[in-house]
């Protein structure tokens, strides 16, 4: 189940359930079962919560796999004030408390630079992990280091010596103002930033399929560009044109 749908969220343990558990975490897999749960493991995916579990029954105790509906957790409308990083855990419906530490001065130093800083926020919060299980999200300590924004980063500068037009027009960092890969698709997609400039909250983004022929360049933050990409049908990476509600698959 993990293979398919990424690391579970426990809401119930040991018969225990979490007393923090509500709509966006699971609670309607619990709810057919009451006091009877032992434990229960849930994912989620698109419109659906996926539960797998035990449950103690007169003949002890049985295995039970079950769906339950997954409200769109935008339904109720954004934050007011609401920041980009905020709109992309509203329309996911993450679960906050599900955090990533990372040590960003370790990091930075060894990137040789600064990173955008709604990225780094969105990184703590996210994890290593799939918007929409597709949009591959590269950070910092990642469970699978083919995304680990370090090594990758890394990897492609050496690789960038030995194939050096690859990206032409551009070059890939670290070379000035190159390319810096943050995240990938499914279907072989490249998003990197433009690191142009001293600030990284201002790098643009470029995206360009993997024959690096025809670039798209966006305005505007990781965090933005990622909720375009999940909300907006018109956006040239849409997810938004196959799901109506949306998740994050963490791995």
């Amino acid at each position: 189940m993990s293979a398919w749908y990424g690391r579970p969220r426990a809401p119930v343990v040991d018969g225990r359930p979490d007393p923090a558990v509500t709509e966006r975490s699971g609670l309607p897999l619990l709810e057919p079962f009451g006091e009877r749960l032992v434990e229960m493991h849930a994912w989620a995916c698109r419109g659906r919560w996926i539960g797998c579990g035990t449950t103690c029954t007169i003949d002890g105790l049985r295995l039970i796999l079950l769906l339950a509906e997954r409200a769109d957790p935008s339904a109720g409308g954004l934050p007011e004030g609401a920041s980009w990083v905020d709109r992309v855990v509203a329309v996911t419906g993450w679960d906050t408390d599900l955090t990533h530490p990372v040590e960003w001065a370790t990091v930075e130093n060894r990137l040789g630079t600064a990173l955008p800083s709604d990225y780094k926020r969105l990184a703590e919060l996210f994890g290593s992990g799939a918007f929409d299980a597709f949009l591959q999200f590269y950070v910092p300590n990642a469970v699978d280091p083919s995304f680990d924004i370090v090594p990758h980063t890394e990897r492609s500068a050496q690789w960038a010596k030995e194939h050096p037009n690859l990206w032409k027009p551009y070059e890939l960092f670290p070379a000035p103002g190159g390319l810096l890969e943050w995240a990938g698709s499914e279907q072989a997609d490249n998003f990197y930033w433009l690191t142009e400039g001293t600030d990284p909250d201002k790098w643009p983004i470029l995206a360009t399929a993997d024959d690096y022929r025809v670039w798209e360049r966006f305005e505007g933050s990781t965090a933005e560009f990622i909720y375009r990409m999940i909300t907006d049908p018109q956006h040239p990476f849409s997810t938004a044109r196959y799901f109506d509600i949306h998740w994050f698959f963490r791995y």
